[in-house]
């Protein structure tokens, strides 16, 4: 619950950031085309994230998707901090569901009404590794299906983020092994 009460604290941040317009704007970079849901669900292990309060001190970090009848995505994030396991549960769906080919833009929640975006900018076409923002270059998250990363594929990545404006020498990794 310590972890829902900090997710919960940084819900009105994080909307006043969205909303001022004050954060420089991922508009100019796109979320990948031809998405699909169905191979993006399941667990992916957090390689990499900007610093926000919600996340501060977690170790063991993965997002779990799983859908539910309804079509929408159940979003279950989980962390580690002083031993303690801090879980938060959301619900997601894309942006357009009637694209016919969808782009990997979705629409979170874990607190509603309020929504965030959720957008994958760049998608390892084996559904392997993900690079997710939001609506702001303040968000940046590099997830993978497996604990550790490559050195080189993750060195590139950091490389092709810091050209896209993102403040990669701010980044955290958090530990992945117990």
């Amino acid at each position: 619950m310590k972890f829902l009460s900090r997710v919960a604290g940084a819900v009105p941040a994080f909307l006043a950031a969205w909303f001022s317009g004050c954060a420089a704007s991922t508009s100019d970079i796109p979320a990948v085309r031809d998405f699909e849901l169905d191979r993006y669900l399941g667990r992916w292990y957090e390689i990499a994230r900007l610093p926000h309060r919600f996340e501060r001190g977690l170790d063991l970090v993965t997002a779990e998707y799983s859908l539910l009848p309804d079509g929408t995505v159940k979003v279950v994030n989980s962390g580690v901090r002083d031993g303690e396991t801090h879980r938060v549960t959301g619900r997601a769906g894309l942006k357009d569901p009637r694209a016919a080919k969808p782009e990997g833009e979705l629409r979170v929640s874990f607190f509603r009404p309020f929504y965030g975006a959720y957008r994958i900018i760049e998608l390892d076409p084996e559904y392997r590794y993900a690079v997710v923002t939001s609506s702001t270059r303040d968000y940046l998250w590099i997830l993978s299906r497996e604990p550790v990363m490559d050195k080189a594929r993750l060195d590139a990545i950091l490389d092709r983020l810091g050209g896209l404006g993102f403040e990669v020498d701010k980044l955290e990794f958090p530990r992945q092994n117990p």
